[in-house]
Protein backbone atom coordinates (compact mmCIF):
# COMPACT_ATOMS: atom_id res chain seq x y z
CA UNK A 1 0.00 0.00 0.00
CA UNK A 2 1.34 3.28 -0.67
CA UNK A 3 1.88 5.67 1.98
CA UNK A 4 0.16 8.75 0.23
CA UNK A 5 -2.74 6.07 1.31
CA UNK A 6 -2.41 7.37 4.62
CA UNK A 7 -3.44 10.27 4.29
CA UNK A 8 -7.20 10.23 2.55
CA UNK A 9 -8.48 13.07 0.34
CA UNK A 10 -11.24 13.77 2.61
CA UNK A 11 -8.85 14.67 5.27
CA UNK A 12 -9.51 18.55 6.00
CA UNK A 13 -6.61 19.60 4.18
CA UNK A 14 -5.78 21.31 1.06
CA UNK A 15 -4.71 19.17 -1.90
CA UNK A 16 -1.06 20.35 -2.03
CA UNK A 17 -0.78 19.97 1.81
CA UNK A 18 -1.72 16.41 1.67
CA UNK A 19 0.92 15.63 -1.19
CA UNK A 20 3.17 17.60 1.33
CA UNK A 21 2.44 15.62 4.00
CA UNK A 22 2.63 12.08 2.10
CA UNK A 23 6.44 13.72 1.03
CA UNK A 24 7.59 13.84 4.56
CA UNK A 25 6.18 10.37 5.83
CA UNK A 26 7.40 8.92 2.98
CA UNK A 27 10.95 9.10 4.34
CA UNK A 28 9.86 8.13 8.01
CA UNK A 29 10.34 5.20 10.27
CA UNK A 30 8.44 3.65 11.82
CA UNK A 31 9.71 5.18 15.66
CA UNK A 32 9.23 8.62 14.10
CA UNK A 33 5.88 7.90 13.24
CA UNK A 34 5.16 6.84 16.30
CA UNK A 35 6.93 10.27 17.90
CA UNK A 36 5.04 12.07 15.98
CA UNK A 37 1.68 10.69 16.97
CA UNK A 38 2.80 10.89 20.86
CA UNK A 39 3.46 14.31 20.36
CA UNK A 40 0.14 15.30 18.45
CA UNK A 41 -1.72 13.58 21.16
CA UNK A 42 0.20 15.43 23.72
CA UNK A 43 -0.77 19.09 22.55
CA UNK A 44 -4.13 17.84 21.50
CA UNK A 45 -4.04 17.30 25.58
CA UNK A 46 -2.56 20.43 26.84
CA UNK A 47 -5.05 22.39 24.78
CA UNK A 48 -8.14 20.95 26.29
CA UNK A 49 -6.57 21.33 29.14
CA UNK A 50 -6.37 25.32 28.80
CA UNK A 51 -9.03 25.82 27.33
CA UNK A 52 -11.19 24.00 30.91
CA UNK A 53 -9.49 27.06 32.98
CA UNK A 54 -11.75 30.01 32.98
CA UNK A 55 -10.11 32.98 31.52
CA UNK A 56 -11.11 34.68 34.65
CA UNK A 57 -9.45 32.12 37.15
CA UNK A 58 -5.87 34.01 37.67
CA UNK A 59 -5.54 35.42 41.01
CA UNK A 60 -4.44 39.30 40.86
CA UNK A 61 -0.69 39.53 41.91
CA UNK A 62 0.06 39.16 45.39
CA UNK A 63 1.19 42.49 47.61
CA UNK A 64 4.21 42.61 48.61
CA UNK A 65 5.94 45.54 50.47
CA UNK A 66 9.51 45.94 50.57
CA UNK A 67 10.88 48.20 53.18
CA UNK A 68 14.28 49.42 53.50
CA UNK A 69 16.17 51.11 55.89
CA UNK A 70 19.69 52.57 53.79
CA UNK A 71 22.64 54.61 55.10
CA UNK A 72 25.04 53.86 52.16
CA UNK A 73 22.48 53.06 49.66
CA UNK A 74 22.98 49.33 49.72
CA UNK A 75 19.95 48.53 51.23
CA UNK A 76 18.28 51.09 48.94
CA UNK A 77 19.54 49.35 46.01
CA UNK A 78 18.30 45.21 46.89
CA UNK A 79 15.24 46.67 47.52
CA UNK A 80 14.79 47.63 44.14
CA UNK A 81 16.35 44.96 42.17
CA UNK A 82 14.18 42.60 44.80
CA UNK A 83 10.84 44.51 43.70
CA UNK A 84 12.07 44.13 39.93
CA UNK A 85 12.45 40.31 40.65
CA UNK A 86 8.93 40.25 42.70
CA UNK A 87 7.37 41.64 40.26
CA UNK A 88 8.69 39.00 37.43
CA UNK A 89 7.60 36.49 39.80
CA UNK A 90 4.02 37.59 40.05
CA UNK A 91 3.90 39.81 42.89
CA UNK A 92 2.96 43.64 43.25
CA UNK A 93 5.72 45.01 45.11
CA UNK A 94 5.88 47.75 46.71
CA UNK A 95 9.28 49.67 47.65
CA UNK A 96 9.11 51.94 50.46
CA UNK A 97 12.37 53.96 52.28
CA UNK A 98 11.81 53.70 56.03
CA UNK A 99 12.04 57.30 56.80
CA UNK A 100 9.03 57.70 54.12
CA UNK A 101 6.67 54.64 56.01
CA UNK A 102 3.50 55.33 57.55
CA UNK A 103 3.30 52.42 60.15
CA UNK A 104 -0.31 52.02 59.59
CA UNK A 105 0.39 51.00 56.20
CA UNK A 106 1.70 47.50 58.25
CA UNK A 107 -1.24 45.83 59.18
CA UNK A 108 -2.37 45.74 55.19
CA UNK A 109 1.05 44.51 53.91
CA UNK A 110 -0.09 40.66 54.42
CA UNK A 111 3.59 40.24 52.57
CA UNK A 112 6.31 42.01 54.48
CA UNK A 113 10.02 42.20 53.42
CA UNK A 114 12.43 44.43 55.48
CA UNK A 115 16.16 45.02 54.50
CA UNK A 116 17.72 46.98 57.45
CA UNK A 117 21.37 48.52 57.56
CA UNK A 118 22.72 49.35 60.60
CA UNK A 119 25.29 52.32 61.22
CA UNK A 120 28.12 53.01 63.35
CA UNK A 121 27.44 51.13 66.90
CA UNK A 122 24.43 49.59 66.44
CA UNK A 123 22.23 52.20 65.19
CA UNK A 124 19.49 52.94 62.48
CA UNK A 125 20.17 55.04 59.63
CA UNK A 126 19.67 59.10 59.63
CA UNK A 127 16.77 58.84 57.58
CA UNK A 128 15.13 55.90 59.16
CA UNK A 129 15.62 57.01 62.88
CA UNK A 130 12.37 58.48 63.70
CA UNK A 131 10.22 55.59 62.12
CA UNK A 132 12.35 53.01 63.77
CA UNK A 133 11.66 54.76 66.81
CA UNK A 134 7.80 54.71 66.58
CA UNK A 135 8.22 51.14 65.58
CA UNK A 136 9.82 50.40 68.85
CA UNK A 137 7.48 52.70 70.73
CA UNK A 138 4.44 51.54 72.63
CA UNK A 139 1.89 53.29 70.24
CA UNK A 140 3.56 50.45 67.55
CA UNK A 141 0.43 48.65 65.64
CA UNK A 142 -0.17 45.00 65.75
CA UNK A 143 0.55 42.86 62.80
CA UNK A 144 -1.13 39.51 63.25
CA UNK A 145 -1.77 38.00 59.95
CA UNK A 146 1.79 39.83 58.64
CA UNK A 147 4.38 37.28 56.83
CA UNK A 148 7.61 38.30 56.74
CA UNK A 149 11.23 38.45 56.56
CA UNK A 150 14.55 40.46 57.76
CA UNK A 151 17.58 41.25 55.75
CA UNK A 152 19.96 42.71 57.87
CA UNK A 153 23.29 44.15 56.21
CA UNK A 154 26.13 45.62 58.39
CA UNK A 155 29.74 45.70 59.00
CA UNK A 156 31.59 43.23 61.26
CA UNK A 157 34.28 45.73 62.27
CA UNK A 158 31.63 47.14 64.54
CA UNK A 159 30.93 45.56 67.40
CA UNK A 160 27.08 46.08 66.90
CA UNK A 161 27.37 43.64 63.50
CA UNK A 162 23.76 44.05 62.49
CA UNK A 163 22.03 45.29 65.45
CA UNK A 164 19.33 47.08 63.56
CA UNK A 165 18.21 43.85 61.74
CA UNK A 166 17.94 41.89 64.97
CA UNK A 167 16.10 44.35 66.86
CA UNK A 168 13.67 44.64 63.55
CA UNK A 169 13.24 40.65 63.22
CA UNK A 170 12.05 40.97 67.28
CA UNK A 171 10.00 43.53 66.88
CA UNK A 172 8.10 42.58 64.43
CA UNK A 173 7.50 39.27 65.42
CA UNK A 174 6.45 40.38 69.06
CA UNK A 175 4.09 42.78 67.45
CA UNK A 176 2.27 39.18 65.84
CA UNK A 177 3.83 39.16 62.30
CA UNK A 178 4.74 35.38 61.83
CA UNK A 179 8.73 34.88 60.28
CA UNK A 180 8.42 33.37 57.17
CA UNK A 181 12.22 32.61 56.68
CA UNK A 182 14.84 32.73 59.64
CA UNK A 183 16.75 36.46 59.21
CA UNK A 184 20.11 36.41 57.37
CA UNK A 185 22.95 38.98 58.63
CA UNK A 186 25.54 39.86 55.79
CA UNK A 187 28.68 41.80 56.32
CA UNK A 188 30.22 44.10 53.39
CA UNK A 189 30.28 41.67 51.05
CA UNK A 190 26.58 40.72 50.83
CA UNK A 191 25.80 40.17 47.37
CA UNK A 192 25.93 36.67 47.36
CA UNK A 193 24.13 36.04 50.17
CA UNK A 194 21.30 38.76 49.72
CA UNK A 195 20.83 36.77 46.26
CA UNK A 196 20.03 33.62 48.28
CA UNK A 197 17.96 35.10 51.23
CA UNK A 198 15.52 37.04 48.67
CA UNK A 199 14.89 34.16 46.67
CA UNK A 200 14.17 32.34 49.62
CA UNK A 201 12.13 35.22 50.58
CA UNK A 202 9.78 35.17 47.67
CA UNK A 203 9.56 31.55 47.63
CA UNK A 204 8.29 31.63 51.38
CA UNK A 205 6.10 34.39 50.84
CA UNK A 206 4.37 33.17 47.49
CA UNK A 207 0.95 31.98 48.31
CA UNK A 208 0.27 28.47 48.29
CA UNK A 209 -0.13 26.89 44.84
CA UNK A 210 -3.05 26.93 43.10
CA UNK A 211 -4.11 24.02 40.86
CA UNK A 212 -4.81 26.01 38.14
CA UNK A 213 -2.26 26.58 35.21
CA UNK A 214 -2.78 30.57 35.39
CA UNK A 215 -1.93 31.55 39.16
CA UNK A 216 0.87 28.25 39.68
CA UNK A 217 2.48 30.43 36.83
CA UNK A 218 2.39 33.20 39.30
CA UNK A 219 4.43 31.70 41.99
CA UNK A 220 7.45 30.88 39.81
CA UNK A 221 10.45 32.51 41.16
CA UNK A 222 13.01 34.54 39.59
CA UNK A 223 16.50 34.25 40.38
CA UNK A 224 17.22 38.05 41.62
CA UNK A 225 20.64 39.45 40.33
CA UNK A 226 22.34 41.23 43.21
CA UNK A 227 25.72 41.62 41.50
CA UNK A 228 28.21 44.40 42.20
CA UNK A 229 26.97 46.50 39.34
CA UNK A 230 23.16 45.32 39.73
CA UNK A 231 22.66 45.43 35.28
CA UNK A 232 23.46 49.49 35.87
CA UNK A 233 26.67 50.17 34.02
CA UNK A 234 26.86 52.74 36.18
CA UNK A 235 27.95 51.05 38.97
CA UNK A 236 31.08 48.97 36.77
CA UNK A 237 34.39 50.03 38.36
CA UNK A 238 36.52 51.97 36.48
CA UNK A 239 40.42 53.95 36.50
CA UNK A 240 41.37 57.36 36.44
CA UNK A 241 44.91 58.54 36.54
CA UNK A 242 45.97 60.88 39.24
CA UNK A 243 46.47 64.33 38.08
CA UNK A 244 46.33 66.35 40.85
CA UNK A 245 47.72 65.06 44.63
CA UNK A 246 47.88 68.16 47.13
CA UNK A 247 48.20 68.31 50.85
CA UNK A 248 46.17 71.08 52.50
CA UNK A 249 47.30 71.17 55.10
CA UNK A 250 50.41 73.21 56.56
CA UNK A 251 54.14 71.44 56.92
CA UNK A 252 52.91 72.46 60.70
CA UNK A 253 49.82 70.17 60.48
CA UNK A 254 49.32 67.40 62.76
CA UNK A 255 46.93 66.05 60.06
CA UNK A 256 47.05 65.06 56.29
CA UNK A 257 44.00 66.14 54.21
CA UNK A 258 44.77 65.38 50.01
CA UNK A 259 43.31 66.31 47.34
CA UNK A 260 42.83 64.62 44.57
CA UNK A 261 41.98 65.17 40.87
CA UNK A 262 41.05 62.22 38.97
CA UNK A 263 41.23 62.33 35.00
CA UNK A 264 39.30 59.64 33.21
CA UNK A 265 40.16 57.77 29.76
CA UNK A 266 37.15 59.27 28.24
CA UNK A 267 33.93 61.25 30.50
CA UNK A 268 33.59 61.04 33.89
CA UNK A 269 31.07 59.16 35.52
CA UNK A 270 27.95 60.91 35.64
CA UNK A 271 27.77 62.28 39.22
CA UNK A 272 26.11 64.96 40.34
CA UNK A 273 27.07 67.12 43.64
CA UNK A 274 26.11 64.53 46.73
CA UNK A 275 27.32 61.64 45.57
CA UNK A 276 30.37 59.94 46.28
CA UNK A 277 33.37 57.49 44.13
CA UNK A 278 33.86 54.52 45.87
CA UNK A 279 38.05 53.87 45.58
CA UNK A 280 39.36 50.67 45.73
CA UNK A 281 42.76 50.39 47.83
CA UNK A 282 45.93 48.41 48.45
CA UNK A 283 46.72 47.06 51.68
CA UNK A 284 50.10 48.53 53.49
CA UNK A 285 52.70 46.13 51.27
CA UNK A 286 54.71 45.95 55.27
CA UNK A 287 51.22 45.05 56.79
CA UNK A 288 51.03 42.14 53.96
CA UNK A 289 54.41 41.05 54.76
CA UNK A 290 53.87 40.93 58.24
CA UNK A 291 51.04 38.91 58.49
CA UNK A 292 52.37 36.72 55.83
CA UNK A 293 55.17 36.10 58.26
CA UNK A 294 53.41 35.32 61.20
CA UNK A 295 51.34 32.91 59.42
CA UNK A 296 54.54 31.25 58.07
CA UNK A 297 54.02 32.30 54.31
CA UNK A 298 56.16 34.50 53.64
CA UNK A 299 56.92 32.84 50.82
CA UNK A 300 53.96 32.55 48.83
CA UNK A 301 53.88 35.18 46.31
CA UNK A 302 50.65 34.64 44.59
CA UNK A 303 49.35 35.21 48.51
CA UNK A 304 51.02 38.00 48.57
CA UNK A 305 49.55 39.55 45.67
CA UNK A 306 45.95 38.09 46.97
CA UNK A 307 46.10 40.21 50.33
CA UNK A 308 47.78 43.07 49.09
CA UNK A 309 44.99 43.91 46.72
CA UNK A 310 41.45 41.65 47.09
CA UNK A 311 41.55 40.42 51.09
CA UNK A 312 41.14 42.84 54.56
CA UNK A 313 43.78 42.39 56.58
CA UNK A 314 42.73 45.27 59.08
CA UNK A 315 39.14 44.37 60.44
CA UNK A 316 39.14 41.39 62.85
CA UNK A 317 36.14 40.37 64.15
CA UNK A 318 34.30 37.88 66.78
CA UNK A 319 33.98 35.81 63.15
CA UNK A 320 37.40 36.27 62.21
CA UNK A 321 38.56 34.56 65.57
CA UNK A 322 36.26 32.10 65.33
CA UNK A 323 37.43 30.82 61.46
CA UNK A 324 40.66 30.89 63.07
CA UNK A 325 40.10 28.62 65.89
CA UNK A 326 38.36 26.53 63.34
CA UNK A 327 41.54 26.43 60.69
CA UNK A 328 44.16 26.03 63.78
CA UNK A 329 42.29 24.68 66.71
CA UNK A 330 44.17 26.64 68.78
CA UNK A 331 43.66 26.00 72.34
CA UNK A 332 44.40 29.87 73.67
CA UNK A 333 42.46 31.32 70.99
CA UNK A 334 39.58 28.71 71.37
CA UNK A 335 39.24 29.67 75.17
CA UNK A 336 38.80 33.14 73.97
CA UNK A 337 35.97 32.32 72.11
CA UNK A 338 34.41 30.06 74.37
CA UNK A 339 34.82 32.68 77.23
CA UNK A 340 32.56 34.71 75.67
CA UNK A 341 35.46 37.73 75.62
CA UNK A 342 36.39 37.21 71.51
CA UNK A 343 34.71 40.60 70.71
CA UNK A 344 35.94 42.39 73.55
CA UNK A 345 39.69 41.47 73.16
CA UNK A 346 39.30 42.17 69.19
CA UNK A 347 38.37 46.43 69.34
CA UNK A 348 40.70 48.21 68.80
CA UNK A 349 42.92 45.28 67.18
CA UNK A 350 43.48 44.17 63.48
CA UNK A 351 44.51 41.07 62.17
CA UNK A 352 48.08 40.95 62.51
CA UNK A 353 47.54 41.00 66.59
CA UNK A 354 45.72 38.37 66.13
CA UNK A 355 48.70 35.93 64.40
CA UNK A 356 51.04 37.72 67.00
CA UNK A 357 49.52 36.68 70.16
CA UNK A 358 48.12 33.24 68.83
CA UNK A 359 50.99 31.81 66.84
CA UNK A 360 49.92 28.92 64.22
CA UNK A 361 51.08 27.66 61.02
CA UNK A 362 48.04 28.33 58.46
CA UNK A 363 48.20 27.12 54.81
CA UNK A 364 47.72 30.05 52.36
CA UNK A 365 43.51 29.09 51.60
CA UNK A 366 43.57 29.35 55.57
CA UNK A 367 44.62 32.52 55.60
CA UNK A 368 42.33 33.71 52.76
CA UNK A 369 39.04 32.19 54.02
CA UNK A 370 39.32 33.68 57.84
CA UNK A 371 39.63 36.86 55.86
CA UNK A 372 36.97 38.70 54.22
CA UNK A 373 36.91 40.38 50.86
CA UNK A 374 38.46 43.98 50.56
CA UNK A 375 36.35 46.71 50.62
CA UNK A 376 36.25 49.80 48.97
CA UNK A 377 35.86 53.12 50.47
CA UNK A 378 33.54 55.78 49.53
CA UNK A 379 34.23 59.45 49.25
CA UNK A 380 32.51 62.12 49.03
CA UNK A 381 32.73 63.73 45.82
CA UNK A 382 34.50 67.41 45.81
CA UNK A 383 33.57 68.86 42.71
CA UNK A 384 30.51 69.73 40.00
CA UNK A 385 30.99 68.58 36.33
CA UNK A 386 30.11 72.02 35.38
CA UNK A 387 32.80 73.44 36.44
CA UNK A 388 35.74 70.58 36.36
CA UNK A 389 34.62 68.73 32.89
CA UNK A 390 35.83 64.99 33.13
CA UNK A 391 37.71 64.99 36.47
CA UNK A 392 36.34 64.51 39.70
CA UNK A 393 37.79 65.86 42.71
CA UNK A 394 38.01 63.68 46.23
CA UNK A 395 39.30 65.16 49.37
CA UNK A 396 40.81 62.28 51.68
CA UNK A 397 42.10 62.49 55.03
CA UNK A 398 44.91 60.51 56.27
CA UNK A 399 44.02 58.13 58.90
CA UNK A 400 46.92 57.11 61.56
CA UNK A 401 46.67 56.24 64.97
CA UNK A 402 47.82 53.82 68.11
CA UNK A 403 45.77 51.09 69.53
CA UNK A 404 47.80 48.29 71.96
CA UNK A 405 51.04 49.80 71.28
CA UNK A 406 50.79 49.41 67.62
CA UNK A 407 51.11 51.95 64.99
CA UNK A 408 47.68 51.83 62.57
CA UNK A 409 46.73 53.05 59.28
CA UNK A 410 43.30 53.64 57.19
CA UNK A 411 43.58 51.20 54.76
CA UNK A 412 42.07 53.52 52.20
CA UNK A 413 43.52 56.79 53.10
CA UNK A 414 46.97 56.27 53.79
CA UNK A 415 46.84 54.04 50.36
CA UNK A 416 46.32 57.62 48.83
CA UNK A 417 48.12 59.62 50.89
CA UNK A 418 51.45 57.50 50.94
CA UNK A 419 51.92 55.39 48.19
CA UNK A 420 50.01 57.13 45.48
CA UNK A 421 51.28 60.31 43.55
CA UNK A 422 50.64 61.77 39.89
CA UNK A 423 50.40 59.72 36.84
CA UNK A 424 49.24 57.14 39.49
CA UNK A 425 45.80 55.29 38.69
CA UNK A 426 43.08 54.67 41.04
CA UNK A 427 40.04 52.57 40.20
CA UNK A 428 36.47 53.94 41.33
CA UNK A 429 33.15 53.26 41.23
CA UNK A 430 30.38 55.93 41.62
CA UNK A 431 28.04 55.61 44.36
CA UNK A 432 25.12 58.10 43.48
CA UNK A 433 23.23 59.53 46.71
CA UNK A 434 19.93 60.70 45.62
CA UNK A 435 18.82 61.50 49.16
CA UNK A 436 21.81 64.12 49.62
CA UNK A 437 21.13 66.75 46.52
CA UNK A 438 20.74 70.65 46.05
CA UNK A 439 17.47 71.60 46.17
CA UNK A 440 15.76 71.06 42.44
CA UNK A 441 15.11 75.26 42.77
CA UNK A 442 18.48 76.91 42.60
CA UNK A 443 16.89 80.11 44.08
CA UNK A 444 16.18 78.43 47.51
CA UNK A 445 18.93 79.18 49.82
CA UNK A 446 21.11 76.90 51.85
CA UNK A 447 23.20 76.62 54.57
CA UNK A 448 25.71 73.67 54.87
CA UNK A 449 27.33 72.20 58.06
CA UNK A 450 30.71 70.62 56.83
CA UNK A 451 33.89 70.52 59.39
CA UNK A 452 37.30 68.68 57.98
CA UNK A 453 36.60 66.43 55.42
CA UNK A 454 32.67 66.91 55.09
CA UNK A 455 33.08 70.22 53.63
CA UNK A 456 33.85 67.99 50.19
CA UNK A 457 30.30 67.87 48.90
CA UNK A 458 29.66 71.33 49.94
CA UNK A 459 32.62 72.54 47.57
CA UNK A 460 30.41 70.84 44.70
CA UNK A 461 27.41 72.43 45.52
CA UNK A 462 28.54 75.57 45.72
CA UNK A 463 30.61 74.91 41.90
CA UNK A 464 27.61 73.33 40.53
CA UNK A 465 25.50 76.80 41.52
CA UNK A 466 28.28 79.05 40.47
CA UNK A 467 27.99 76.94 37.12
CA UNK A 468 23.84 77.49 36.69
CA UNK A 469 23.88 81.13 38.38
CA UNK A 470 21.82 80.23 40.95
CA UNK A 471 19.67 82.59 43.07
CA UNK A 472 19.15 81.35 46.40
CA UNK A 473 21.53 82.40 48.90
CA UNK A 474 24.23 79.79 50.66
CA UNK A 475 25.80 79.78 53.58
CA UNK A 476 28.86 77.45 55.10
CA UNK A 477 29.60 76.54 58.40
CA UNK A 478 33.21 75.43 58.22
CA UNK A 479 35.54 73.56 61.15
CA UNK A 480 38.66 72.08 61.96
CA UNK A 481 41.66 72.14 64.70
CA UNK A 482 43.41 75.37 63.48
CA UNK A 483 43.25 78.66 61.37
CA UNK A 484 46.91 78.94 59.62
CA UNK A 485 46.93 75.13 58.90
CA UNK A 486 43.94 73.29 58.89
CA UNK A 487 41.60 75.52 56.83
CA UNK A 488 40.63 73.48 53.51
CA UNK A 489 40.22 75.21 50.40
CA UNK A 490 40.66 78.87 52.05
CA UNK A 491 41.28 80.78 49.32
CA UNK A 492 38.61 78.80 46.68
CA UNK A 493 35.91 80.47 49.70
CA UNK A 494 37.43 83.40 49.51
CA UNK A 495 36.74 83.91 45.53
CA UNK A 496 33.40 82.63 46.37
CA UNK A 497 32.46 85.09 48.53
CA UNK A 498 33.78 87.74 45.85
CA UNK A 499 32.01 86.31 43.10
CA UNK A 500 28.57 85.89 44.90
CA UNK A 501 28.16 82.07 44.19
CA UNK A 502 28.82 81.76 48.45
CA UNK A 503 27.15 84.50 50.47
CA UNK A 504 28.39 84.09 53.79
CA UNK A 505 30.85 81.65 55.43
CA UNK A 506 31.51 81.04 59.47
CA UNK A 507 34.21 78.62 60.75
CA UNK A 508 35.34 77.15 64.30
CA UNK A 509 38.75 76.15 64.82
CA UNK A 510 38.99 74.07 68.12
CA UNK A 511 42.68 74.31 68.92
CA UNK A 512 43.03 77.62 68.39
CA UNK A 513 41.62 79.29 72.01
CA UNK A 514 41.62 77.13 75.31
CA UNK A 515 37.87 76.45 74.80
CA UNK A 516 37.57 74.16 72.21
CA UNK A 517 34.70 75.73 69.43
CA UNK A 518 32.77 73.49 66.95
CA UNK A 519 30.72 74.23 63.88
CA UNK A 520 28.12 73.43 66.36
CA UNK A 521 29.00 76.14 68.81
CA UNK A 522 28.68 78.60 65.93
CA UNK A 523 25.63 77.16 64.43
CA UNK A 524 24.01 78.21 67.52
CA UNK A 525 25.52 81.51 67.97
CA UNK A 526 24.09 82.42 64.43
CA UNK A 527 20.72 80.76 65.85
CA UNK A 528 18.37 83.83 64.95
CA UNK A 529 19.91 83.97 61.39
CA UNK A 530 19.49 80.27 60.91
CA UNK A 531 15.83 80.05 61.87
CA UNK A 532 15.42 82.93 59.82
CA UNK A 533 16.59 81.43 57.07
CA UNK A 534 14.90 77.88 57.60
CA UNK A 535 11.75 79.66 58.08
CA UNK A 536 12.26 81.32 55.04
CA UNK A 537 12.21 77.29 53.01
CA UNK A 538 16.15 77.10 53.17
CA UNK A 539 17.38 73.20 53.10
CA UNK A 540 19.58 72.38 55.54
CA UNK A 541 22.78 69.79 55.38
CA UNK A 542 25.46 67.94 57.32
CA UNK A 543 28.46 66.24 56.05
CA UNK A 544 30.67 64.88 58.21
CA UNK A 545 31.56 63.00 61.24
CA UNK A 546 28.04 61.02 62.76
CA UNK A 547 29.67 59.67 65.92
CA UNK A 548 29.17 63.38 67.62
CA UNK A 549 29.37 65.87 65.04
CA UNK A 550 25.81 65.31 63.03
CA UNK A 551 23.98 64.86 66.52
CA UNK A 552 25.42 67.91 68.29
CA UNK A 553 24.58 69.50 65.62
CA UNK A 554 21.01 68.50 65.56
CA UNK A 555 20.83 69.13 68.85
CA UNK A 556 22.26 72.61 68.59
CA UNK A 557 19.43 73.07 65.61
CA UNK A 558 16.71 72.34 68.50
CA UNK A 559 18.06 74.61 70.95
CA UNK A 560 18.13 77.31 68.34
CA UNK A 561 14.23 76.55 67.53
CA UNK A 562 13.65 76.71 71.06
CA UNK A 563 15.27 79.88 72.20
CA UNK A 564 14.32 81.73 68.86
CA UNK A 565 10.66 80.80 68.63
CA UNK A 566 9.86 80.76 72.45
CA UNK A 567 8.93 76.76 71.69
CA UNK A 568 8.96 74.20 74.52
CA UNK A 569 12.08 71.53 73.98
CA UNK A 570 9.43 68.87 72.85
CA UNK A 571 7.78 71.87 70.21
CA UNK A 572 11.39 72.38 69.07
CA UNK A 573 12.19 68.70 68.32
CA UNK A 574 9.11 68.38 66.53
CA UNK A 575 10.44 71.61 64.17
CA UNK A 576 13.04 70.30 63.57
CA UNK A 577 11.57 66.65 62.67
CA UNK A 578 9.26 68.35 60.33
CA UNK A 579 11.93 69.73 58.11
CA UNK A 580 13.45 66.12 57.99
CA UNK A 581 10.47 65.08 56.98
CA UNK A 582 10.22 67.71 54.32
CA UNK A 583 13.33 66.48 53.15
CA UNK A 584 15.13 69.84 54.14
CA UNK A 585 17.60 68.59 56.30
CA UNK A 586 19.52 66.53 54.58
CA UNK A 587 22.42 64.07 56.05
CA UNK A 588 25.37 62.32 54.50
CA UNK A 589 27.46 61.27 57.91
CA UNK A 590 30.24 58.80 58.51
Amino acid sequence: MPLSSLIPLSAPFAADDIVGLDRILAGSSAVQRAWLSGFLAGVDAGQAQAAAVPAGAARPAEPLLIVYASESGNSERLAGQLGKAAKKSGFKPRVVDFADLDLGELPKARHLVVIAATWGEGDPPARAATTYAALMGDGAPRLEGVDFGVLALGDMAYAEFCAVGRALDLRLEALGARRALDRVDLDLDFEAGAASWTEQALKALAPAPSPDAVAAAASNVVAVDFGRTGGDPSRTPVEAEVVDHVDLNSSRSDKETIHVALDFDGAAPLYEPGDSLELFPSNDPQLVAEVLSAAGLSGDEALRQALTAERDISTLSPVTIERFVAATGHPDARQLVDSGQARAWSEGRHLIDLLAAFPASLAAEQLRDITRPLPPRAYSIASSRKEVGDEAHLLISAVRYETHGRARSGVASTHVADRVKRGARLKVRLKPNRHFRLPADPATDILMVGPGTGVAPFRAFVQERRAVGAAGRSWLFFGDRRFTHDFLYQLEWQDALDDGSLSRIDVAFSRDQPEKIYVQDRLYEQRRDVVDWLEGGASFYVCGDGTAMARDVRASLVRAFAEVKALTPDAAEAAVAQLERDKRYLTDVY
